[in-house]
């Protein structure tokens, strides 16, 4: 008796095959010449490539940090047009790998369209196996002036990238953001966007459309520990609302976890004195379900960084707070039990942007 054959989706089923993009040309733009901006880049202007910390930083960073750094998760191209259609042209660092992660998320943009943070329209589709693709992200038969927001890949470097416009459509720079500044979020894989099915779905940048502010995504997979050489880059960001950090989980010591903030907070103060800095403690995972320890771990670190926080608002810094994520189980919402799939991402948002909101507003009256 045969086995069963391979199957085929895109074949089987054209909704699974990528949208057409039509067969007239279209003409290829670089988003860094104008009217385009590139945001989610600190330091884009200075080094001249999609990298979230610097080049050649001026305290050395792990390899490991360093690495994750060409990963362009919160980086976001923003501009007006009336093109029918959007595609992107890109030349990505490695092809896409991951065995439980979208490769949409891992290596594709995805679309924004209209003010105040958009609606979805579509996603890119990488090759797979490839670091070279070009895909069209939506067509409509409506020509008319869109504000469109393209979200970088979150767990691969893109080496290039080119914007795929109509022959002749109007082209112009987007309207500013409704808040100045940026909400700068350091922390793990889950802020980096581990396993969000698309860019714009990874809890950073639901956060940047909800607050309408530009999000600097500096989440590194496995190896946010809260260096003081991380700490110090991050003081050198110019024109930061808040920062939040949400790197508990690659902390495994409760120890290691004081030590760190201890120092972290301190160095983001000497060049922010009255940017609000809030400290996240982490959800349940699947793991204190069988792990009697893995929750006593938690609420342990959990109790630290609410200690530390305390003792910085008793000694008279008001611009500081604490939020605690414990008390919600959002393993349904993950792939593993640890990283959030999209609805883990919309969840932990929800209780985020309210915390967040009000210290962007205490921020706006400094």
């Amino acid at each position: 008796m045969p086995g069963p054959t391979a199957i085929d989706a895109e074949q089987l089923d054209p909704y699974m095959a990528p949208g057409p993009g039509g067969t007239e040309p279209m003409v290829w733009l670089s988003p860094r010449q104008a009217p385009f901006a590139v945001t989610g880049f600190a330091w884009l202007a200075d080094d001249g490539v999609y990298r979230r910390l610097p080049v050649t930083p001026q305290w050395p960073l792990r390899p490991e940090v360093d690495r994750l750094a060409n990963a362009t998760a919160g980086g976001q191209i923003r501009f007006r047009t009336d093109s029918s259609r959007i595609a992107v042209r890109v030349r990505l660092a490695g092809p896409p790998n991951m065995n439980h992660m979208a490769a949409t998320g891992q290596c594709g943009f995805d679309a924004y369209v209209g003010e105040d943070g958009g609606a979805y329209w579509g996603v890119s589709r990488p090759v797979l196996g490839e670091t070279e693709y070009e895909s069209t992200l939506f067509t409509t038969p409506l020509r008319e002036s869109r504000t469109i927001g393209l979200n970088f890949p979150l767990y691969q470097g893109v080496v290039d990238v080119e914007i795929g416009l109509d022959p002749g459509a109007g082209l112009e720079a987007a309207s500013a953001l409704p808040r100045q500044g940026r909400l700068v979020v350091y922390g793990t894989s889950i802020t980096q966007g581990g396993c969000a099915s698309r860019p714009g779905m990874a809890y950073p940048a639901i956060l940047s459309r909800r607050l309408g502010i530009e999000t600097l995504n500096l989440g590194f997979s496995g190896n946010g520990r809260g260096e003081p050489e991380v700490a110090h880059l991050l003081a050198q960001i110019d024109q930061v609302s808040a920062f939040i950090l949400d790197y508990e989980s690659n902390v495994p010591l409760v120890e290691d976890l004081r030590r760190t903030l201890t120092d972290f907070i301190p160095i983001l103060r000497q060049r922010h004195r009255q940017v609000p800095i809030i400290v996240v403690a982490k959800t349940q995972r699947i793991s204190e379900r069988y792990d009697p320890t893995a929750r006593a771990t938690r609420i342990a670190k959990r109790d630290v960084q609410a200690e530390i926080v305390a003792r910085h608002r008793d000694n008279g810094d008001h611009r500081i707070a604490f939020l605690d994520l414990g008390e919600h189980d959002f393993t349904e919402g993950s792939v593993d039990g640890v990283h959030p799939t999209d609805l883990g991402f919309v969840q932990l948002a929800d209780l985020m942007e309210p915390v967040v909101r009000h210290w962007l507003d205490e921020a706006a009256q400094i």
